[in-house]
């Protein structure tokens, strides 16, 4: 798995997102919080991920796509560790649910331990 973000690896099937979190499972590091669902894309991509980071907390679009392109890039750095072995596919949301900003450092160990959850979570993948 390569350092890269493509289009095809983004989740944006609005039917996915709905289902995502009506049936998905999730798991924390504070401030962060990761809703996975097993499913089968038709593109035959193995993960799908998207970020999320709530209005309410940061009413400030600034800041909410700060954070966002924070995320995404700590999420394009640190996926080949996590998911270059998975044979399930998994469409993956991750959400910032804190309310203050966070440093690139911070985000990038949060993220590590949302992983290391989510593996130790789903064994068999």
């Amino acid at each position: 798995m390569k350092f890269t973000f493509r289009k095809k690896d983004k989740l944006k099937s609005q039917k996915l997102i709905e289902r995502l979190f009506l049936e998905g499972k999730s798991v924390s590091a504070y401030p962060l919080r990761l809703v996975y669902l097993q499913t089968n894309h038709e593109d035959n991509s193995v993960i799908k991920a998207g970020v999320s980071v709530s209005k309410r907390n940061f009413k400030s679009a600034v800041d909410r796509n700060r954070i966002k392109r924070l995320l995404r890039e700590t999420y394009r750095l640190q996926k080949h560790q996590y998911f270059n072995n998975i044979t399930t596919s998994y469409a993956l949301m991750i959400l910032y649910i804190g309310k203050e900003e966070i440093s690139f450092e911070e985000i990038g160990l949060k993220m590590n331990q949302l992983f290391k959850k989510f593996i130790d979570a789903n064994p068999k993948s």
